[in-house]
């Protein structure tokens, strides 16, 4: 028995070599690109923005090329749990209930609770160890231009790029797609619903984002602009106490006697600005990425739930 548990970890390899050093090619393509926008562009794209704070005509090439490829990357960072929920709904379990190898492994010393934590335990080991190499590698490669690329972090792709959260949805995906794998017991299915499961998820907790912590409420008489690098979430008016998005009377932004005046005429008594400065970034990341593990775990907790039932 305990040769046939040790053994688990060398099954999966085998059988998920494909996968697995796919995902390590992934983990090493990334990160490549990184160091070499990092030592190779970053340095033209900077040289280019000190030329052009003292021209007034110059070309951003550079700088611009620098910004693509930093998305790029973060398209690939944040989105790589779809590629995790499609293996793991497709390959990792249900297509070894479909072709009958896991009831062949129940019947050799090995129980189906330590199938399984051996099916997930391996790659989500894989799966941390390569997030906490890819996403200290997109900080640094962001971080590393900070005058084209420090105001973007509220970008859908960036943000999950630049934490902990990235490691969180690919953690999710494969614990979606076992669950759904043991639920449905074919691959394609599997496939389908993990895959359409995480991305709605995705979309979900994205659409609630700046809802995940308190944001700041600016008011005054003068009007106000949020610093570049915070993300504006709404502005306007104050009219008779009540907030009116879309200010229409800009005119009146000033202190002095007559743009009181002209705040009084239209019944205005202020201005207000809804905002998340740049220090909220790790506690809604944090909080994000609290959510999403939530998930994982109920998500692991009712695949063992539903395999003990089946095979008691």
């Amino acid at each position: 028995m305990s040769a046939a548990v040790n053994g688990l970890p060398w099954t999966v390899l085998r059988l998920h070599r494909a996968a697995l050093l796919g995902w390590g090619s992934f983990v090493a393509a990334v990160t490549g690109l990184l160091l070499w926008m990092v030592e190779v562009k970053a340095d033209a794209a900077r040289a280019e923005l000190a030329y052009c704070s003292h021209h007034d005509i110059c070309s951003i090439t550079a700088a611009l090329d620098y910004d693509d490829s930093i998305g790029l990357a973060a398209i690939f960072l944040c989105y790589s749990f779809l590629a995790v929920a499609a293996w793991a709904g497709a390959a990792l379990v249900a297509r070894e209930l479909e072709t009958g190898t896991a009831q062949l492994a129940w019947t050799q010393s090995v129980t189906p609770v330590r199938w399984l934590v051996a099916k997930l335990a391996l790659p989500a080991l894989l799966i941390t160890v390569g997030g906490a190499v890819l996403v200290p590698a997109f900080r640094h490669a962001w971080w590393i231009n900070p005058d084209r690329t420090r105001g973007s972090w509220t970008s859908v792709n960036i943000f999950v790029a630049l934490g902990p959260a990235m490691v969180a949805y690919s953690l999710c995906a494969l614990a979606v797609g076992a669950l759904a794998g043991l639920v449905l017991r074919r691959s394609l299915p599997a496939l389908g619903v993990s895959f359409a499961v995480m991305l709605m998820l995705h979309q979900l907790v994205q659409s609630r984002r700046t809802d995940l912590w308190p944001s700041v409420t600016r008011t005054g008489t003068a009007l106000f602009t949020p610093p570049d690098t915070a993300w504006q979430l709404a502005n306007g008016v104050i009219v008779h106490g009540k907030r009116v998005a879309n200010p229409e009377y800009g005119h009146c932004n000033g202190m002095g006697t007559e743009a009181k005046q002209c705040l009084a005429d239209h019944g205005i008594t202020g201005y207000y600005s809804v905002y998340h400065p740049d220090s909220h970034f790790w506690p809604l990341q944090l909080v994000e990425t609290g959510i999403v593990l939530a998930v994982t775990a109920a998500a692991t907790a009712a695949a063992f739930r539903l395999l003990r039932r089946r095979t008691a």
